[in-house]
């Protein structure tokens, strides 16, 4: 069930005036395009990207978005985005550096040009794609409900009841929801599970938050559960800064040889099993 959406104009202002400037420095580094798919003849050139830092391929994320970024027990990053980041830093001869931040610190990061992609389960929005640009979408998402089992909230429908409703800051959760019901009735966060605890302590009466982490945070947390009608369905792709076309190109490259040979779904199904959602 997709809804639609009017984003506030003061919203996008301040997003946009936030990362007016950068001073990130950048170092060239010579790679070869990803190889395209086996079903295309196209003869392939070795190309020069930019990036943050000569041979290497920074991602702004925040590791508590799970199964897509999280911190495992030895204190590395994994998860569905990271094993993407992998391959893709792979594929351009570069290595891969996790920059851990908050959602909307890791944004600014790539919008700025202080790291060169941010993957976090990004959505692409009419609003971020004027101030960054996107890679082709390699997963789907969906905005969920969580509630405590004694909510009167029962659906979407229903969902104003809610005095107050948590979400994760910076994230589409956030801003669907301030347009929807006011800012005075939505409280944000650091991460998603300081918006769960506040639901646990009765602090708001409900959060939205994308589906796969909702799951693990049900799991997590005895009491909750997950409302069935979706708030909204989302497309994740990869942000980086606007005018970085070598980039974007040589990623969107190595996007679509990790769809035709079956690498990117083979992640993506590592982490996300094929269960009912609930």
């Amino acid at each position: 069930m997709r809804k639609a959406k009017n984003f506030t104009l003061a919203l996008l202002m301040a997003f946009s005036l936030a990362a007016c400037s950068s001073d990130g420095a950048k170092a060239s580094a010579t790679t070869t395009t990803p190889t395209t798919p086996a079903n295309s003849t196209a003869n392939v050139e070795p190309v020069e990207v930019t990036t943050v830092e000569a041979g290497k391929l920074h991602m702004s994320t925040n590791a508590q978005f799970p199964p897509y970024e999280m911190i495992a027990d030895d204190g590395s990053f994994e998860g569905i985005d990271i094993e993407i980041a992998e391959k893709i830093a792979e594929s351009l001869g570069l290595e891969l550096v996790v920059d851990n931040m908050e959602f909307d610190a890791a944004l600014l990061a790539a919008q700025n040009g202080q790291s060169d992609i941010v993957m976090a389960g990004v959505t692409i929005t009419d609003e971020r794609k004027e101030v960054m640009d996107f890679t082709t979408t390699y997963a789907s998402g969906v905005q969920k409900i969580i509630v405590r089992n004694d909510s009167t909230i029962t659906s979407v429908d229903n969902l104003d009841k809610a005095e107050k409703i948590g979400t994760q800051r910076g994230t589409t959760g956030y801003l669907y929801c301030v347009s929807d019901y006011g800012e005075d009735r939505v409280t944000s966060f650091n991460n998603g599970a300081l918006a769960i605890q506040a639901l646990m302590n009765n602090q708001v009466d409900a959060v939205v938050i994308d589906n796969m982490p909702a799951r693990e945070f049900i799991k997590a947390n005895p009491g909750l559960k997950i409302l069935e009608t979706a708030y909204a369905d989302e497309d994740y792709a990869i942000g980086l800064q606007k005018g970085n076309e070598a980039l974007l190109k040589a990623i969107n490259g190595v996007l679509a040889q990790l769809k035709a040979d079956g690498t990117l779904q083979s992640i993506i199904d590592k982490y996300i099993t094929s269960e009912i959602e609930q």
